[in-house]
């Protein structure tokens, strides 16, 4: 037998509890713990991936990403979010996950304190020690959003602080009063702001503001994945000041190379093309959101109405969390997201309203018990 060494930065990660759940539950599961849109991607960006292959755009693209593509998303980002940017302030990456990785590999340091939100997305603690850095979890208020006043106090001597508005697990909103105010403090001390942005177009009431309007030192990173429900192209990006920039490139260049060519080109289509399709995402989601939040306030469990991407996180307990997923309902237990969410579940509403009603009916039953 073989004794194997593992490097510990590894070997003391558990792997996703989401992924756990991909393939979970039998033929009559119903499976709300996938965070990916239940859509098809829009046909002009499919009819724009097959003509790039037709023209043998198959080979290998500059690090950064294609020119068209990288010029593409400065026009967004200052269209939509009033940044303004080069194409040599633009990495293209495969998916906003390795956006994340690189930046934190380019600015981590062995024993640097990462803040992010607690309960926040599974990766930002994974690859702050895969980074070498301490992750830091900061307190979320009985809303679901960031403790401004905690987080402000936590910051000192921090080297990174991730945003992620709408956020994943529990769907709040930053307002821009605290983006704001997180930005300019942990600029002040000498803190990188990462925002990561990839649930913008799914907000409901409120309004999405992006954290680089308020500081010179944010990574912005978002994604076409959730946008345009293209979750398995894989196409991504981070802005970023050029110094910053010329850092992660060299993590890019040695772990990735370049994100797929026939994806970054489909991606070009999906940022210049008909954007029609998000706001009929956007609505649908709106109105499952209602159908879901309804239903389980009736069942009895209380918790703030999810403003924006497609999650509700609710409080529910062990029992009642571990009763659901036997009985068909596949939600993600809070634990994954943090030490301290144990009692809550995360659960999507990126599917259909018969499968949500479906499973309102059997968390009913049990609760009822």
């Amino acid at each position: 037998m073989i004794r194997q060494r593992y490097a510990g930065r590894v070997a003391s990660i558990e792997v996703s509890g989401i992924r756990k759940l991909f393939d979970a539950g039998g033929a009559d599961a119903i499976n709300l713990g996938i965070g990916q849109p239940d859509f098809d991607t829009p046909e002009h960006i499919k009819d724009a991936a097959v003509q790039a292959i037709r023209e043998g755009k198959t080979g290998y693209t500059p690090n950064a990403g294609i020119i068209e593509l990288r010029s593409a998303l400065c026009s967004k980002l200052e269209r939509e979010n009033g940044l303004h940017y080069t194409p040599e302030n633009i990495i293209v990456t495969a998916g906003g996950s390795e956006a994340l990785h690189i930046v934190l590999q380019a600015l981590v340091e062995n024993g640097d304190r990462v803040l992010f939100p607690d309960p926040g997305f599974v990766s930002y603690a994974a690859l702050t020690a895969v980074a070498g850095g301490r992750p830091d979890g900061l307190p979320l208020d009985a809303n679901l959003h960031i403790d401004v006043e905690k987080a402000k106090e936590m910051m000192d001597g921090a080297r990174v602080l991730i945003l992620n508005s709408p956020a994943n697990p529990t769907g709040a909103v930053e307002s821009e009063e605290s983006i704001r105010a997180l930005v300019e403090y942990g600029n002040d001390h000498g803190v990188t702001v990462v925002s990561d942005e990839v649930y913008e177009h799914f907000i409901y009431e409120k309004r999405h503001f992006s954290a680089a309007r308020y500081g010179e030192d944010v990574v912005t990173i978002n994604a076409a994945s959730k946008t345009y429900a293209m979750t398995g192209w894989r196409v991504g990006y981070l802005a970023a000041p050029e110094e910053h920039v010329e850092q992660c490139i060299k993590v890019h260049q040695y772990c990735q190379a370049c994100a797929t060519s026939i994806a970054q080109y489909a991606a070009v289509a999906a940022y210049t093309g008909d954007q029609s399709a998000i706001g009929r995402m956007r609505n649908e989601y709106w109105v499952r959101r209602n159908l879901l939040y309804e239903g389980l306030r009736r069942i009895g469990f209380e918790f703030p109405i999810p403003e924006g991407a497609f999650y509700a996180f609710v409080p529910m307990g062990r029992s009642v969390i571990e009763k659901a997923i036997e009985h068909g309902v596949i939600i993600v237990p809070g634990d994954a997201f943090g030490a301290n969410a144990s009692h809550y579940a995360r659960i999507s509403y990126a599917t259909s309203r018969e499968n949500l009603s479906r499973a309102l009916e059997r968390l009913e039953a049990i609760v009822g018990d």
